[in-house]
């Protein structure tokens, strides 16, 4: 068996990142977290993985919804989700952080405002971690 190299291309300057997956030959359009989302949840995951509350996480891009699933540990079920859903950005905020029993936390537009939900935890972390 012969191993081919694999090939990567370089998006054109200026041109906007392919938003969209394949599924059977169609473009199937997707909900993604912009680089400053990341960038505020990866911050919280960080400081609870510091504080040995999270182990683990997974990102998923669907057509309706991009989940963050915090883990545990890896052979459990999630323990929060955060969901971003922009349908429903003009009713109740795109952003959501979910419990483990499906119950929503926080709900809202800003999503460092749907975030703070977990200082309250990490406090606790930090406090049991100290002392």
């Amino acid at each position: 068996m012969v191993e081919e190299p694999i090939a990567f291309l370089r998006a054109e300057p200026g041109s906007q990142p392919a938003r969209q997956a394949y599924s059977g030959g169609q473009a199937v359009a997707q909900v993604r977290f912009d680089r400053a989302e990341l960038n505020r949840v990866l911050t919280i995951y960080g400081r609870m993985v510091a504080a040995g509350e999270w182990r683990d996480y997974a990102i998923d891009f669907l057509s309706d919804v991009a989940v963050f699933s915090i883990f545990r540990r890896t052979s459990e079920v999630p323990l929060f989700a955060i969901e971003k859903r922009p349908k429903l950005r003009a009713r109740q905020g795109q952003y959501a952080v979910i419990a483990a029993g499906g119950l929503v936390l926080k709900r809202g537009h800003d999503l460092a405002q749907v975030l703070r939900v977990f200082d309250k935890k990490l406090l606790k972390a930090l406090a049991a971690q100290g002392g």
